[in-house]
C-alpha cells in the first residue's frame, strides 16, 4: 500500500478490524514518514443488473434506493442509520439470492418489507408510488392490510 502523504510503498498494518459492509478497516503506518492512515479492503463484487418492469438491464444502484426511502420519510422520526439498514438489508438479499440479474420487483417488495417495520406512514407513503395507487380504495385496502396486522399482533 503506498503512503497517502509521501508516496512511499512500504506500510505496516497497526490494527486491522471488520466493519460493515463485509470490509476489513485497516490502521497502517508508513515506514518511511511514520505518518498513519486508514485504508478498507471490500470484497470485489460482479455488479448485479436490475430488470425493470420494462424489461430493461441497469446496474444496482443503493442511492436510488436511498431516495426513495428518503422521500418516504420526510419529516419522519426515522434515522438515517435506520434507513442505511434497509438499503443494507435489500442490497444483501439480491447478493444473496440472485447472481447476476434481480427483478425491481423483488428490490421493491424488500423496501416495503423494511418500511412496514420501521415506520407504517412512510410504508404508506413509499407503497402508493411503488405499487402505483390509482385511487383512494387502493390506499383503503393497504391501510386495511395493516390494521389487520396489528390486530394480530395484539391477540
Amino acid at each position: 500500500m503506498m503512503c497517502p502523504y509521501c508516496r512511499h510503498d512500504e506500510t505496516k498494518v497497526v490494527d486491522s478490524r471488520a466493519s460493515a459492509d463485509f470490509a476489513i478497516r485497516r490502521r497502517r503506518e508508513c515506514l518511511s514518514c511514520n505518518r498513519r492512515f486508514t485504508t478498507f479492503e471490500k470484497i470485489e463484487e460482479l455488479p448485479i443488473k436490475v430488470i425493470k418492469k420494462d424489461g430493461s438491464r441497469v446496474p444496482f444502484n443503493r442511492e436510488k434506493i436511498r431516495e426513495g426511502l428518503e422521500k418516504a420519510c420526510y419529516k419522519r422520526p426515522i434515522s438515517e442509520e435506520a434507513i442505511e439498514k434497509v438499503i443494507s438489508e435489500v442490497e444483501a438479499e439480491a447478493y444473496e439470492n440472485f447472481e447476476r440479474e434481480v427483478p425491481s420487483q423483488v428490490i421493491g417488495e424488500k423496501v416495503i418489507e423494511g418500511l412496514r417495520k420501521l415506520d407504517q406512514v412512510a410504508f404508506v407513503r413509499f407503497a402508493s408510488v411503488y405499487r402505483e395507487f390509482k385511487d383512494v380504495n387502493d390506499f383503503i385496502d393497504e391501510l386495511s392490510s395493516l390494521l389487520k396486522q396489528r390486530t394480530n399482533k395484539k391477540t
